[in-house]
């Protein structure tokens, strides 16, 4: 008989501890069978992660949002989208590499657009009729097992010239993951000697997320800190 006990921290690290590395296929599985309790499972690890992205592009954005198309990348359940459309944002095409979490993200129906892609092994299915997107943004999705860093090319070349893209990583240690930083770190620094885009503002904060893979016996939640990135396509790309 399952017990009635409300869930806690403890049990969403057991069930995202054994995860630690997966390649992007089996992260695919686990996101599908995790969908349905995925928001709340966040909200016991005090996931800040989109706000803390929110409030860093917004202070580095100006215009008429409900005009801004906006490119959600590992897009999830939808929770950057609500987030955006309570600031005025209205033109939302999501990716994402789980059936399970885009069924939820249609439910929002904020938007008009939702394509199905596991990111670094297919080509990233999205377009405008404009030529690219103001905003490509890609929140926690960036890491071991996730989304490969070869994919940050992707979402520059999705972005309209002049168009933005912000990405969001929660900042995890160990060896692999220090080695993902690295390789991303070189990335985005070629990216821009290679002219296809200028950093715009980067940020670490703290308080990014409770750390899904560090238990202690003591009460306390320890948080992992995160970096946020801002970047802008070169015009002549």
């Amino acid at each position: 008989m399952m017990s009635d006990r409300r869930k806690n921290v403890d049990d969403v690290q057991n069930l995202l501890q054994p995860h630690t590395g997966l390649d992007s296929e089996r992260t695919t599985k686990l996101y599908n069978n995790w969908a349905k309790s995925y928001e709340k499972d966040l909200e016991l690890l005090d996931y800040q992660a989109p706000q803390l992205a929110l409030d860093f592009l917004i202070g580095n954005l100006s215009g008429n949002f409900k005009e801004v198309q906006v490119l959600d990348v590992a897009c999830g359940s939808g929770l950057v989208a609500k987030m955006m459309f309570e600031l005025g944002f209205r033109k939302f095409v999501g990716v994402d590499s789980s059936k399970g979490m885009l069924d939820l993200a249609a439910e929002t129906g904020f938007y008009q657009d939702l394509r199905q892609a596991l990111l670094g092994t297919e080509p990233l299915p999205a377009q405008t009729s404009s030529g690219g997107f103001d905003l490509v943004i890609l929140v926690g999705g960036l890491g071991v097992g996730f989304i490969p860093v070869s994919v940050v090319r992707e979402l520059c070349k999705a972005a309209r010239a002049g168009g933005l893209i912000c990405m969001a990583k929660g900042n995890h240690t160990g060896a692999a993951e220090e080695e993902y930083q690295k390789t991303l770190d070189e990335e985005v620094r070629l990216m821009e000697e290679e002219g296809l885009w200028s950093r715009v503002a980067f940020k670490q904060v703290d308080g990014y997320m409770v750390n899904p893979y560090l238990k202690t016996d003591k009460k306390e939640k320890i948080y992992i800190s995160g970096s946020l990135y801002l970047y802008k396509k070169s015009s002549s790309v």
